[in-house]
C-alpha cells in the first residue's frame, strides 16, 4: 500500500509541476477566446471599460493543476498540497532565473537575421527576448498569487470537507477552485498592474478573467469524478477512503 501512495503521489506531483511551469512560460501570448470558437468579440461594458474574453495561453492547461490540486488535497490534505506547491513555486522560480540568464547571453550573428513563413526578416534575438523576458512585477504577481491561491484552495476545500464529510465531493471540489481563483485573479494582477493602470480597469479585467474560471471549474467536475473512480481503482476503495480521512485529520487551519 505504501508503494502504491508514493507512486500515486509522483504521479500527481509530476502532472501538476509539468504545468503550472509550461502555464507560466506560454502565459506570455495572449488570445482571443471568442475568436478561438469562431464568435465575435464581447465587448462587455464592465466598471466604464469596454471588456472582451483576452486571456493568456496560460489558461488553457491551467485546469489541470485546478484537478490535480483537487486530487492531491483529497488523497494527501494540506501537507501534500503545501509540500507540492512549494516545490513548485522554487522550479518556476528557477526557471525564470534561467531564462534570464539566456537573455543575456550574445547571440551567434548568424542566428540574429532569420525569416518567418513568409520570408521577412525577424531579429531572433529581440524575438526571444521579448517573448521570455516578461516584467519582474508580472512574475513576483504569477508566484505569490499561485501560493497564495493554492494554500486557500486547500483550506476552503478541506473546511467544506469538515462540513459534509465525504459526501458532495462536487462542492469542495468546484466551490475551493472559485474562492481561490478569485483570489489568485486578483492578486496577480494588482501585484502586477497596480499604479501602471487605474483601479477600476484591472477590477474589470479580473472579471473577465473569473467569469471564464467560473464556467471552466463548472465544466470541470465530471473531469474530477473521472479522477477519483481511477484512483480508487488504483488504491482500493477501502485504502482510499482511510487516505481521504487521514488527509482531513491533517489539514486544519491555513497555514
Amino acid at each position: 500500500m505504501e508503494q502504491k501512495r508514493n507512486n500515486l503521489f509522483i504521479v500527481l506531483a509530476g502532472i501538476f509541476i509539468t504545468n503550472a511551469l509550461m502555464a507560466e512560460m506560454i502565459g506570455v501570448k495572449i488570445f482571443s477566446a471568442e475568436g478561438t470558437v469562431g464568435l465575435d468579440p464581447a465587448h462587455l461594458n464592465i466598471l466604464g471599460f469596454t471588456m472582451d474574453f483576452n486571456l493568456t495561453a496560460g489558461v488553457i492547461i491551467w485546469p489541470v493543476v485546478f484537478i490535480t490540486t483537487d486530487l492531491i488535497n483529497e488523497y494527501f490534505g494540506k501537507p501534500g498540497v503545501k509540500k507540492i506547491s512549494y516545490l513548485t513555486v522554487l522550479l518556476i522560480a528557477y526557471a525564470f532565473v534561467v531564462v534570464f540568464m539566456t537573455i543575456q547571453l550574445p547571440p551567434a550573428p548568424w542566428w540574429i537575421e532569420s525569416k518567418d513563413s513568409a520570408g521577412n526578416p525577424v531579429n531572433m534575438n529581440i524575438a526571444y527576448s521579448a517573448i521570455f523576458g516578461q516584467s519582474q512585477r508580472i512574475i513576483i504577481g504569477s508566484l505569490v498569487a499561485f501560493l497564495v491561491g493554492q494554500l486557500t484552495d486547500v483550506y476552503v476545500f478541506q473546511k467544506l470537507r469538515s462540513i459534509t464529510g465525504s459526501k458532495n465531493l462536487w462542492l469542495r471540489a468546484t466551490g475551493s477552485t472559485l474562492v481561490s481563483q478569485l483570489i489568485d485573479s486578483y492578486v496577480v494582477l494588482f501585484i502586477a498592474f497596480y499604479g501602471k493602470y487605474p483601479t477600476d480597469q484591472i477590477v474589470a479585467i479580473g472579471i473577465t478573467n473569473y467569469i471564464y474560471k467560473f464556467l471552466v471549474a463548472i465544466l470541470l467536475t465530471p473531469v474530477i469524478y473521472f479522477g477519483h473512480s481511477i484512483i480508487d481503482k488504483y488504491l482500493g476503495k477501502e485504502n482510499a477512503v482511510n487516505m481521504s480521512e487521514e488527509a482531513s485529520h491533517k489539514s486544519k487551519g491555513f497555514f
